[in-house]
C-alpha cells in the first residue's frame, strides 16, 4: 500500500501546492475535490472548498484533472540512433501529452538494453535529460538468459522479446527454446515477460502468396502480408511456455481480434497474462488508409473496421488490460513517403502526445468515461511495471503526477506543433478532442499551454527503488 499522510512526516503541515477542480478522477471516481501535495507527493484528497492554506493553488475548474499518463511501450532510441529520436525530444512530447512515466523499450539504441554494461550506457545518456520520470524495459534476446538477473537487480522493470524480426540487427528474434530458457529465469525473478507476438512462418506463407506482382503502394497488400495467425499462434505459444513456467507475460501492441477468445479463456482459467493495444489500433481501420500512406505504416498492422470494434469491445470488459503508444519514431526518409512502399518503409507509428487525445476522441463516441480513461492510460500500465503504489492514480502517499485537460476542445493537428524529433504522423490534419492544458510531475507543472517548466525535472526510474 502507498504511504498515507500520518504515515510519513513528508505529509506533515500545511501544503506546497493545492490543485482543485470540479472533475478529479480517483481511484472511487469522478468528484470535485482538492488535491493536497506536499513535498512531491499527494497528503490528502480533501473537499473542494478545503483550500484555504497559503499556498500555491492551482485552479482547474471544469478541466479534467486525472493521474499523469503512464506509457510504457516507448522507443526512445539513444543513445546509437539518437537521429532517430532522444531522450529530450521524446520527454518534451510526453510531458505536452500529460504523459508523466515513461518506460523505454530496450531496442533501436545501439547498444541494445541486454546486457548490465549496456544498461549502464543507457543510464548515463539518459542523464540531464528527462523531461519526465523515465524507466527502462531489459532485452531477452538468443544467448542473453545469464544478464537476465543482473538486469533486474540493476533496475530494469521487465523484458521484452521479439518471435519475429525486430527490424534491427541488434535485438534478435527468440525461438520457443530461447525462450523456454529466459522464462525459466524469469519464473525464479517474478518478473514480466513483454512479447511483440508475431511468429514468422504466417508472415513467410502470406508473403510467399503475395510474391508475385504485389502492389507494395497497397496497404492492403501489407496487411495481408502480416495475418492475423501471425499473432494468434504466436500468442498460443506464450500462454502454453508462460503456463509451463509459472511466469508472467505481457502482450504488447495486440491488433488481432481473433486472439480474444483465447486470450479471454486464459485469464478466466488463470494465467498470468495482460494485454496492451495502441492508439492507431483504436483510431484508424485499414479501409480508409489510401495507396502510399506509409504513414500509417506498424507491425502489426492496422487492421478492418470490424477488428477495430473488437478491440474497444476487448477494452469495455476488460480482455486488453490498458493502451500504450508503442512510440516508435524514424526519420523520415526512412518511411518512403517518395516512393509510398509499404513493404520498404519502417514499420512505426509516431504518437507520444497524441495518445490521450487519440484515445478521448474516439472513447468518448463510445460511452466510456473519464475514469475508463484513467485505467487504460495511467492505472493499468503503472501496474504492469510495478509502480502502482506509486504512479498512476490521485491518492494519498502516490506521486503528485496529474494531467489537467480540457475533454471538449478539439484541434486540427499540426505536425510542426508535436514535440517528438521528427514530425510525420498519421495523425497530421486529424481532428482530435481532448487538449492537454497542464502537466505536473511531482508537484511542479513541467507544462502550461505549450510553455515548459524551465529545466528538465524528470529522474530516472529504477525497480524497487525511490
Amino acid at each position: 500500500m502507498p504511504p498515507s499522510s500520518n504515515q510519513s512526516g513528508a505529509f506533515a503541515g500545511k501544503p506546497d501546492l493545492i490543485v482543485r477542480g470540479q472533475r478529479v478522477i480517483t481511484p472511487g471516481g469522478e468528484k470535485a475535490a482538492s488535491i493536497h501535495i506536499r513535498g512531491g507527493r499527494i497528503a490528502a484528497i480533501k473537499p473542494f472548498d478545503d483550500a484555504d492554506y497559503r499556498c500555491l493553488l492551482y485552479e482547474a475548474g471544469q478541466h479534467v484533472v486525472m493521474p499523469g499518463l503512464v506509457d510504457t511501450h516507448v522507443h526512445i532510441n539513444e543513445p546509437g540512433r539518437t537521429e532517430w529520436e532522444g531522450f529530450t525530444t521524446a520527454t518534451r512530447a510526453a510531458a505536452a501529452g500529460g504523459i508523466t512515466t515513461l518506460i523505454e523499450m530496450p531496442l533501436n539504441s545501439i547498444p541494445a538494453t541486454t546486457s548490465v554494461v549496456s544498461f549502464d550506457t543507457k543510464l548515463k545518456a539518459a542523464s540531464g535529460q528527462l523531461w519526465v520520470d523515465t524507466g527502462f524495459w531489459g532485452g531477452a534476446v538468443p544467448g542473453n538468459a545469464k544478464e537476465l538477473r543482473g538486469l533486474w537487480e540493476a533496475g530494469c522493470f521487465g523484458f521484452k522479446c521479439f518471435l519475429v524480426e525486430s527490424g534491427v540487427p541488434e535485438f534478435a528474434r527468440v525461438s520457443e527454446d530461447d525462450l523456454q530458457i529466459a522464462l525459466a529465469e524469469l519464473a525464479k525473478l517474478n518478473g514480466p515477460l513483454l512479447a511483440h507476438a508475431e511468429l514468422p512462418g504466417p508472415i513467410e506463407r502470406a508473403t510467399r502468396h503475395l510474391a508475385a506482382g504485389v502492389p507494395r503502394k497497397s496497404h492492403r497488400a501489407w496487411l495481408e502480408s502480416r495475418p492475423r495467425g501471425a499473432e494468434d499462434e504466436a500468442i498460443d505459444l506464450l500462454l502454453r511456455l508462460g503456463v509451463e513456467a509459472n511466469a508472467p507475460i505481457h502482450i504488447v501492441h495486440l491488433s488481432s481480434s481473433d486472439a480474444l477468445p483465447r486470450i479471454r479463456r486464459a485469464k478466466s482459467s488463470g494465467v498470468s497474462v495482460t494485454v496492451e493495444t495502441c492508439p492507431h489500433y483504436l483510431t484508424f481501420a485499414s479501409e480508409g488508409i489510401p495507396d502510399g500512406s506509409t504513414q500509417f505504416k506498424c507491425a502489426p498492422p492496422i487492421r478492418e473496421q470490424e477488428n477495430r470494434e473488437a478491440l474497444w469491445d476487448a477494452l469495455r470488459d476488460g480482455t486488453i488490460d490498458f493502451v500504450a503508444t508503442d512510440h516508435s519514431p524514424c526519420p523520415p526518409a526512412m518511411k518512403s513517403q517518395e516512393a509510398g512502399d509499404f513493404f520498404d518503409a519502417w514499420g512505426g507509428i509516431a504518437s507520444l502526445q497524441l495518445s490521450l487525445p487519440a484515445v478521448w476522441t474516439e472513447a468518448k463516441k463510445r460511452g466510456f468515461s473519464f475514469s475508463d480513461m484513467a485505467k487504460w492510460l495511467s492505472r493499468g500500465p503503472a501496474r504492469l511495471a510495478g509502480l502502482e503504489c506509486k504512479k498512476g492514480a490521485i491518492a494519498p502517499g502516490y506521486d503528485a503526477d496529474l494531467a489537467v485537460w480540457d475533454p471538449n476542445a478539439t484541434f486540427l493537428v499540426e505536425p510542426s506543433k508535436l514535440q517528438h524529433r521528427h514530425k510525420v504522423t498519421p495523425y497530421a490534419g486529424r481532428e482530435l478532442m481532448g487538449i492537454v492544458e497542464a502537466t505536473f510531475l511531482r508537484g511542479v507543472r513541467i507544462y502550461d499551454r505549450g510553455s515548459f517548466h524551465t529545466v528538465p525535472t524528470g529522474t530516472v526510474l529504477l525497480r524497487g527503488r525511490e
